[in-house]
């Protein structure tokens, strides 16, 4: 395996999780369709995942999550902390693309540096 493929599938998934979240964002949360199926029939599952992604929106959840696994990742030596700044990254992403940008700016820039930076040496 090339040292360089686990960095080519990332870099072909986040831009899919990205596009994913948009998605959810504009064809679930915002498409009127939903507001009025989910005004009639509040009990359908669909109804249930849109209002539960709604209180992970307002209460900031994945922004929170994506924040504390970056500064972890940061702090945490090798592939460990590749691995967390990754997870930060699939969190950091749903949250720019659902209203959460406060915290996920911050987080996906720290988990991009811890992505980019190099093995310390000594």
């Amino acid at each position: 395996m090339s040292r360089r493929l686990p960095l080519i599938l990332l870099l072909i998934a986040l831009p899919l999780w990205l596009a994913a979240s948009y998605g959810a964002r504009y064809g679930f949360m915002e498409d009127g369709q939903w507001v009025g199926i989910c005004a009639d029939e509040a009990s359908r599952w669909e109804c249930q995942v849109r209002s539960n992604l709604g209180l992970m929106i307002h209460f900031k959840v994945l922004g929170w999550a994506a924040l504390i696994t970056s500064v972890l990742a940061f702090v945490v030596p090798g592939r460990s902390g590749w691995g967390l700044a990754v997870l930060a990254l699939v969190f950091g992403l749903p949250a720019l693309a659902l209203y959460n940008t406060t915290f996920a700016v911050f987080a996906v820039v720290i988990a991009g540096l811890r992505l980019v930076r190099g093995a310390r040496i000594g």
